[in-house]
């Protein structure tokens, strides 16, 4: 091994070395919401949504058309705090909308039915990074992470020499790690 090749060796090293240790964390919060939305079809990965489905009095037929009928149903039900929108599902039901629950009211049967919305700690602000909803900003932090990644994919494939580096067994784990995608890609694109 030349003088130049064990220079760029020792620089690769204590630069994976470094950058390894910088990413850590934001791989581990990538690795966890990765999870989370990857289930998406099985689970909400940033909320918890419960349905209590109760029975009030029925409403007199005579309010249902009311132009103020978001007020009579407020105070028939009880509830003080004022929706953010009202939208009339048809004649005899009404859904209201809170922050964080909607209210579901059939006027001619009773039937009460409250969707409540909360956030998952931790994992809804996770989710929210990994799927780059603030934009802006984080947009670079996640192309600068990106970018890293990719150089410490590359640097560990050329750093290790000899038979457990590229030369040797390296090729094979390197091409089985090349060839998951490109057989999920023919599965799926064909």
């Amino acid at each position: 091994m030349s003088e130049r090749e064990k220079k760029i060796r020792i620089f690769l090293r204590k630069w994976h070395r470094d950058i390894g240790y910088f990413i850590a964390g934001l791989t581990i919060i990538y690795a966890i919401s990765g999870v989370a939305v990857n289930h998406i079809d099985d689970w909400n990965p940033s909320y918890t949504i419960t349905t209590e489905v109760l029975k009030a009095d029925t409403l007199p037929r005579a309010y249902w058309a009311s132009e103020k009928i978001d007020s009579i149903v407020l105070a028939h039900l009880k509830i003080n705090e004022k929706p953010m929108e009202t939208f009339s599902e048809s004649e005899e039901k009404i859904k209201l909308f809170f922050e964080g629950k909607v209210i579901e009211f059939n006027m001619a049967t009773g039937e009460l039915s409250i969707e409540t919305t909360s956030g998952k700690p931790v994992l809804k602000e996770v989710n929210f990074l990994h799927l780059n909803k603030p934009k802006k900003i984080w947009t670079w932090v996640a192309d600068v992470f990106a970018v890293l990644l990719a150089f410490l994919a590359l640097s560990g494939v050329i750093m290790v020499k000899g038979k457990n580096g590229l030369q040797g067994r390296g090729k094979w784990i390197l091409a089985a790690g090349i060839l998951v995608p490109v057989v999920f890609w023919i599965l799926y694109l064909n």
